[in-house]
């Protein structure tokens, strides 16, 4: 599978923005989907993540009221909606495939995904 996430962008602290993740080839329809960051100088976080059927989602604490991730797998796409922007939430913003689950499964570590698309910058201005 191929991943590509866009929509990214600079904003202003209490902003929004809606990320993207596009999906090719047959193996999307197996991934458990996440979104994983990473900030300058800091290792990748998980963000939030869906499962296969769409079923589950998870997120990190500090996102947790302010993101929603959904998927639509009949366009092969996956979202992430930030609301609320932080300062801290500024990152690059990966999309992640795990083929390798259970229809129901959620994945929080940024090692349980194999495959991995281009990041997409989200910067948040104080």
């Amino acid at each position: 599978v191929q991943l590509q996430a866009f929509g990214g962008g600079l904003v202003q602290a209490g902003g929004y923005l809606r990320l993207s993740c596009a999906a090719s080839g047959r193996t999307f329809s197996r991934c458990g989907m996440g979104w994983i960051r990473q900030a300058p100088g800091k290792e990748r976080e998980f963000v939030a993540a869906i499962s296969r059927n769409g079923g589950n989602t998870d997120y990190t604490t500090s996102v947790k009221g302010r993101f929603t991730i959904s998927r639509d797998n009949a366009k092969n796409m996956v979202y992430l909606q930030m609301a609320s922007l932080k300062p801290e939430d500024t990152a690059v913003y990966y999309c992640a495939c795990n083929p390798r689950g259970i229809s129901s499964g959620v994945y929080v570590s940024p090692s349980m995904y194999d495959y991995w698309g281009p990041g997409t910058q989200v910067t948040v201005s104080s």
